[in-house]
């Protein structure tokens, strides 16, 4: 195993937002069928690319996890429940993966291209 990444703390909380989606159907009680099918493909799908980030990153596992955000924020109104309770379920963990994806992303650009201290402005 690789040595770990102090961003993959980030890939473990996606992991646990999408079981926290995966059970939603049943812990909050929600019967839109198309929703749950939804929450579930998303969430297995989610848990299989974090844990792949978790072992062996790869750029490529933040973008997926940034898409699959983005696609529980528009999946109500694609997939025809925007008006039923799951929408805010889904809308409320899309954004929280997507904002995770993103610093991710964000943190290891950072780590790559540090900045170098004769750049600062006052060093000669």
């Amino acid at each position: 195993m690789k040595k770990w990444r102090s961003e993959s703390v980030l890939d473990l909380y996606n992991v646990v937002l999408a079981v926290v989606l995966f059970v939603s159907p049943w812990l909050f009680g929600l019967t839109n069928g198309t929703a749950r099918m939804d929450f579930w493909a998303s969430s297995v799908a989610v848990v299989a690319i974090s844990l792949a980030a978790i072992f062996a990153y790869a750029n490529w596992e933040e973008w997926a996890n940034l898409l699959f955000g983005l696609w529980l924020i528009v999946s109500p109104w694609v997939l025809g429940f925007s008006q039923a309770r799951a929408m805010h379920f889904a809308i409320g963990i899309g954004i929280m993966m997507a904002f995770l994806a993103l610093i991710e992303l964000w943190l290891t650009y950072e780590k790559a291209h540090p900045i170098e201290s004769s750049a600062t402005p006052g060093h000669q």
